[in-house]
């Protein structure tokens, strides 16, 4: 129920109703540890405590709750070695594709094009599809440990090349096709790829994009590669001729084969996710079958309350970890609805069409998306019938408090699931509970089986601001990043509080939930006072002349400089949107908050899964060539960040 949509900052804004706490994926589980004879007193705090106390305890019977079937020598849950030692199951076995594949009937895929013409895959079809190219992999030599790579739209043949590589025990990577060239051999030139699934071709903004171009240029600086998949159902472009071997899919997936699962040991390597490459060759960041499995059932089983038969939208490409997400919900026994393109072409309208015509029960999005829905008013609740949409899931960033009341006001009663996470862990730190009220601007709660903490900057725990920690190991944490030591694995979590996970996002705990105020290598700290950017944003971007924000703060020596980058609504005047800024960040924060220049700039640079280039652009303020600072085929716009190249110079060229 609704309690007040027009509810202030920190105010209650939802209440779910308690009669249906048992239905929900928390209130089964709490059931089913009471069946287990573990005693906890009512309610999610009580949980969430025991959860972090016994974690052995807690994940062996999690991973019962949820059916995942160990094989192996029963032992202890975990080997107990300090983070970033930790071993999970130690001796277990299972296999990622098994779990995900098995048990289900109906319709596991629903794909539509950016066109609109939509098709259905049936459980048995994909179990199908799976088996034959399963089988391929195995004719072309491909075993445990080989690596296959995907450059690939969200289209069932990628979900398919996930799970047929996983059922042989290879390890399975996968690019956007609208990444550049060079930012996919960065990726993948590390991992010594056997075999790539491509697509010549992909629809984005109404057109098909021609990448033979591209994909003879990456081919060629992948010379490990003895197999090409051309992936070109979604496309009208055909493939292209090459010296590697290579077979069109139809050709691929058929001949009917047996489906077959390889017996993984629970830390096998699964999968190669990227960090977004903005400082440099992109980190390969290594999940296990085990850890990732399991992270990512309880994500969706407790934390989105999925269930079987749902129909579950995550709006996000093939590069983004929440990809991984909307593919682990088959595990669940839920439809995932894969939309290929630009899901909001041609208006930001068409995911909540999509919504109401398929009947999504849970809806994943950007922060960034909700907030260009408030500026563009639109009512989703008012222009479709959206009886089904149980939550709305936010992630990417701070959703800012008027994206709350939006929610609230224009799309209806239904459970709004502020998240925190990272590709890091293919999970999240902290999120939802469907069964805790939501107050304007927070996150509920943290996840489950996660010790979450803040820390100041000599590592105390603080309930205010601070770093963002992780005491305590989680499954999902990397097995390692590819082709590394150690070092800079440890070197990105470990260095700055030994032996304790520092993420590198900044966060609060309150009596209302949690807040998340940005990245904490880009918080802004002007004289000793920290201060979140997604502060400034929520205040600036709010602005009717505002199309969108960057804020950074930059040590240049015994100076600290931030600059405010404005990309300006169109027909909005510079003069008026400076006065409207200035005003907005005296009367809703502080004059501590005001930019020391508000600088306008054509847009704003993005990674290609839509994170503001903060770091990069600091970076360059601070006189570090642009080659340095970011991989330009991993941004989504490399002219605008030579922009900000151009201005960080001119800066240093007229500085004393």
């Amino acid at each position: 129920m609704i309690t007040n949509a027009q509810a202030a900052d920190g105010e209650l804004i939802w209440q779910p109703d308690l009669e249906r706490a048992p239905e929900t994926g928390v209130g089964r589980f709490a059931e089913f540890l009471a069946g287990h004879s573990v005693g906890i007193g009512a309610g999610y705090d009580e949980l969430w405590q025991w959860s972090v106390d016994e974690p052995g305890k807690f994940w062996e019977l999690f991973a019962e709750f949820a059916g995942v079937d160990l094989g192996g020598t029963p032992g202890p849950v975990c080997s107990g070695d300090p983070m970033p030692h930790t071993r999970w199951f130690p001796g277990r076995t299972l296999n990622f594709a098994k779990h995900l594949l098995q048990g289900h009937e109906g319709v596991a895929l629903i794909g539509i094009d950016e066109d609109g013409k939509r098709e259905e895959v049936t459980w048995a079809a994909l179990r199908r599809d799976v088996a034959s190219l399963a089988a391929h992999l195995r004719s072309c030599g491909v075993g445990q440990g080989d690596r296959v790579v995907g450059i690939l739209p969200n289209v069932a043949e990628a979900v398919v090349g996930l799970l047929a590589s996983a059922s042989v025990g290879a390890i399975w990577s996968v690019c956007a096709p609208e990444f550049g060239p060079g930012a996919i051999v960065t990726r993948f030139a590390q991992l010594e790829p056997k075999v790539i699934l491509a697509a010549p071709g992909y629809r984005l903004g109404g057109k098909d994009r021609d990448r033979r171009g591209e994909l003879v240029e990456i081919i060629a600086k992948l010379p490990t590669l003895e197999h090409i998949i051309w992936v070109g159902r979604h496309t009208s472009i055909p493939s292209v001729p090459t010296q590697v071997p290579a077979t069109d899919w139809e050709q691929a997936i058929a001949d009917p084969a047996e489906l077959v699962f390889t017996d993984l040991e629970f830390s096998h390597p699964l999968w190669v996710l990227f960090s977004s490459g903005t400082t440099g060759i992109p980190k390969g960041i290594v999940h296990g079958h085990g850890g990732a499995l399991l992270e990512e059932l309880k994500m969706l089983l407790i934390h989105s309350d999925l269930r079987p038969g749902d129909r579950y939208l995550n709006v996000a490409s093939t590069s983004w970890v929440l990809w991984n997400s909307l593919v682990s919900a088959l595990g669940v026994g839920a439809t995932a609805v894969l939309v290929d393109g630009n899901p909001t072409f041609p208006s930001l309208d068409r995911v909540w069409q999509i919504a109401a015509a398929e009947q999504i029960a849970v809806l994943g999005v950007g922060a960034g998306f909700i907030h260009a829905c408030a500026k563009a008013s639109l009512a989703p609740m008012l222009d479709h019938d959206l009886a089904a949409l149980k939550s709305v899931q936010v992630t990417g960033s701070p959703l800012s408090a008027d994206g709350y009341r939006w929610v609230y006001g224009n799309v209806g009663d239904v459970w709004l699931n502020s998240m925190s996470g990272g590709t890091d862990i293919a999970s999240i730190f902290v999120g939802g509970c469907p069964t805790l009220p939501v107050h304007v601007g927070y996150i509920q709660a943290p996840a489950l089986g996660v010790r979450v903490e803040s820390w100041d900057e000599v590592g105390n725990p603080t309930r205010g601001k601070g770093e963002l920690v992780v005491t305590q190991a989680m499954p999902s944490m990397p097995l390692s990043f590819w082709g590394d030591d150690g070092s800079r694995y440890h070197d990105s979590y470990f260095a700055t509080y030994p032996g304790v996970w520092r993420h590198g996002d900044f966060i609060e705990f309150t009596l209302q939930g949690i807040l998340i105020h940005g990245r904490s290598d880009s918080t802004l700290n002007r004289n000793g006072l920290r201060l979140g950017s997604a502060d400034i944003y929520a205040v600036v971007e709010s602005l009717q002349e505002v199309a969108e924000a960057l804020v950074v703060g930059a040590e240049l020596g015994v100076d600290y400089y931030m600059p405010l980058f404005v990309h300006l609504a169109d027909g909005a005047d510079p003069s008026i949107a400076r006065e409207a800024i200035t005003r907005s960040i005296r009367e809703n924060l502080s004059v501590r908050y005001l930019p020391d220049d508000i600088v306008f700039m054509p847009g704003i640079p993005h990674t290609r899964t839509g994170k503001k280039l903060e770091v990069p652009v600091k970076r360059l303020l601070q006189g570090a060539p642009l080659e340095s600072v970011a991989d330009l085929g991993s941004v989504d716009n490399a002219v605008l960040l030579e922009g900000y190249a151009r201005f960080a110079l001119s800066r240093q060229t007229v500085s004393p």
